[in-house]
Parts: C-alpha cells; structure tokens; sequence
C-alpha cells in the first residue's frame, strides 16, 4: 500500500519530544517557560498579537504568534492539499458513493463530542464559562490516529483507509470551524478580498496562462519556464499577500494560505496522503510538500514545545469536558452514524470491514492532540480555562490504550 509510515513517525516524534519538554519545563521552571512562550521579538509591528490602548492598535510579535499564527500555516496548507486532492481529483478519496459511510461517520465523531461537552459543562453549571471550547473535541489528530490504528488493525485492514478519510474529513470540517467559529479580531470580512485577489492572480498569471499558451504545443515552452525560472515564489508572493489579508479581516492568520494551494498547478493524479510514491511527480504542488516536509516537523517541535507546557496543577472541569467528549463522543457517534449509513441508508461498510470495526475506530479517532490544542490555544485566552482544556487534549492519548484494548475486546485480525 502506501509508505507512509516514515512520514508519520517522524512527524510525530518531534511533536511529541516538544511536548514533552515543554510539560517538563512548565512544571519545573514555570516563570521561564512563560517568558519564552511570550518572547516579544519585535513590538509595534504589522504582524502580531493585536494590542488596544486609549483607542490605539498596535500589534505585538511575539514567539508564540510566530509559531501558532505564522509558521502554522504551512502546516495546515498541507493538511489542505491532502484535503483538495480527496476532493478534487477524478479518484480522489473524497468523490463518489465510497467516502459518504466514512464522511456520514466524521459528521458523528463531531457531533457526538459536541453534544457530551456541552452537556457535561451545562449538568455541571459551567456552561457560560467553558462554552466556547465546544470544538476542541471535535478534533482528530490524523498522525496519532494512523500510528495507534496502524498498531491495532495492521497496515493492509480497510479500516485505515476508513479512518484516513475520517480523518481527511475531519481536517476539512476543522478548517472551516476554525474560520467560522474563531475570529482572532472583529471581523473585517472586505480584507478578504485581498487573499481573493491573491489567489486569483496566481492562478491567472502563473498556472492558466501559461498553460493557455502552450495550447498544442507538446513541448509546453510557456509552462516549462514559469516552472524552471520562477518556481514555487510567485505562490510564497500570494501566500503572503493573504495571509495578511486572513489577519486583517480578524480570521484565524494560520489559515490563510488556504486559498492559495489550489492554485498551484497539480497533477491529475493522487497516491494518497503522505505517500512517498508522490515524491516521483513533478508537478509543482507535490515538489511543494515534500520540500516543506522537514521544515514542518521542526516547526511541529516548536508547536508542541509553544503550546503543550501546562502545569499539572491546571487539571479542572474543562479537562474533563475535552477529555469524555473525545473518549466517549467520538466513538459514541462514529459507530452510531456509520452504522446509519452502512445499513438503514444502505451505503455499506468497505468489504473486510466489520461493523464492531466502527467502535474501534472511533476509539482511535479519539486522540485529539494537535489540532486540539491549537483549537484550545485560540478558544480560550491564556489562563487557567484554557490549560485545563489544553491538558484534556494532551490526556487524550489515553484513547490509544482505549484503542488497543477495544481491539483485543472486539478481536480485531490484523492485516499487515
């Protein structure tokens, strides 16, 4: 099948070492910590955390905003070009009768922890205090997920290539919730226009028109060109360009080259995500990813090393809310809503896949870890709330023993 299991494993190695070192740090040397999560590198700048005083905006860099805000986006571009692909593309994972069990199970695994969070937080009167967390259970961290099911059903079962697209899904409905539900600022919608305008001109300029002017000419000379001489900078230009217009217009800045990636020329084909069979295309996309593979595990470390160093005592209500919502929502509402689409909907299951399969895999979906804690860092401001939500996310590796269990429970067969 697909090697990615290189890919995974050292993506999430640095993540988890950074993790690691900032519990470590945190809980040793807190004041220390917090100084370098806050590290001011330029102040009164025109990209950063915004800043009111007397009626006056300033914007303040800091390390935090950095990493999270700038560097982030680079991450989330891939997790949008995986997203694009299964959607696009004439075989794409997403297209056609095949996803809708996998896609009809996300939209469970989201409302199945939604509806446990914000039931636990009003049975326990803290509803207006902790409402605003609702999505970060929603979350499913698609690199956890593949190692741990990898662990429990083997590399060849189709219970991965379920969970992959569960997890594609999952990464899709995340982007737009983070755009919809988390603005950073008063939204400012017109600012939007540039990262329009980027995109648009890109597309235009770069990827259409070449390719219009190559039209019946095999040897495509115009094509050839921009991709030889001009490479991958017109799309970093644009990049920038809405980027800034994401900030400006008060949408979370780390999704903003979103709108960029499908202007960038792709070929007609997908293996699948992460594949290290799409190292051998050449189309600019792909040579996009596989350049940005190491520079996004380094900036994985410092995401995790930034945002994971809670201090063991911030335990509280909101632990646990993110905590249940994803160890009993998501599989509660995974199993739930693919067996509706498997039987009363008649979708069916992939063939080898058993419907005890589902539980498992809603169990795996369960660990929430990094995009959980990016939800948490921007749905609560820094301070006790959001540490407490943060430590139910890091907890959430706890589904990966939940997992294994299940397995054993369930009789899962491997199939390597």
């Amino acid at each position: 099948m697909y090697r990615v299991w290189n890919y995974i494993s050292s993506y999430s190695l640095l993540l988890i070492a950074g993790a690691l070192l900032a519990l470590f740090w945190a809980n040793t040397h807190p004041e220390s910590y917090h100084h370098f999560v806050d590290f001011v590198l330029i102040d009164n700048f025109w990209i950063g955390h915004l800043d009111a005083e007397g009626g006056h905006y300033t914007r303040t860099l800091t390390l935090h905003y950095l990493v999270n805000d700038v560097l982030m986006a680079l991450f989330f571009a891939i997790a949008a070009k995986e997203v694009w692909e299964a959607v696009i593309l004439e075989n794409g994972s997403l297209r056609g009768k095949k996803a809708m069990t996998p896609l009809i199970a996300t939209a469970g695994g989201m409302l199945g922890p939604v509806a446990v969070y914000l039931s636990l937080a009003a049975l326990l009167g803290i509803y207006e205090t902790v409402s605003r967390g609702w999505a970060i259970p929603t979350a499913t961290d698609i690199a956890f997920s593949y190692l741990v099911g990898r662990m429990v059903f083997g590399a060849g079962h189709p219970a991965i290539r379920f969970l992959l697209l569960l997890a594609i899904a999952d990464d899709a409905a995340g982007l737009i919730i983070l755009a919809i539900f988390y603005p950073t600022a008063e939204l400012a919608p017109m600012w939007l226009l540039l990262s329009l305008g980027a995109a648009i001109a890109v597309f235009v300029l770069f990827n259409w028109l070449p390719r219009r002017m190559d039209r019946g000419n095999q040897l495509r000379p115009a094509s050839t060109w921009v991709r030889q001489k001009l490479s991958f900078w017109p799309y970093l230009v644009a990049g920038c360009f809405s980027w800034f217009g994401f900030q400006e217009a008060g949408i979370h800045p780390a999704l903003g080259l979103l709108p960029i990636v499908p202007t960038i020329p792709h070929a007609d084909r997908a293996f699948g995500i992460f594949a290290e069979a799409e190292q051998y295309l050449t189309d600019l996309l792909n040579w996009i990813e596989h350049r940005l593979k190491v520079p996004v595990e380094i900036i994985l470390f410092f995401f995790g090393l930034l945002n994971a160093g809670v201090e063991f005592g911030a335990i509280g209500a909101p632990t646990w809310l993110v905590l249940f919502g994803l160890l009993i929502g998501k599989p509660l509402g995974i199993f739930l809503m693919g067996w509706l689409a498997a039987y009363p909907m008649k979708l069916g299951l992939p063939e080898g896949m058993r419907t005890t399969d589902l539980v498992v895999v809603g169990c795996v979906a369960a660990i929430g870890f990094t995009v959980a804690l990016f939800v948490a860092s921007v749905a609560f401001p820094g301070g006790p709330v959001q540490d407490a939500a943060k430590m139910g996310a890091l907890f959430s590796f706890g589904a990966a023993v939940i997992s294994i269990a299940a397995g054993k429970i369930f009789r899962v067969e491997k199939v390597n």
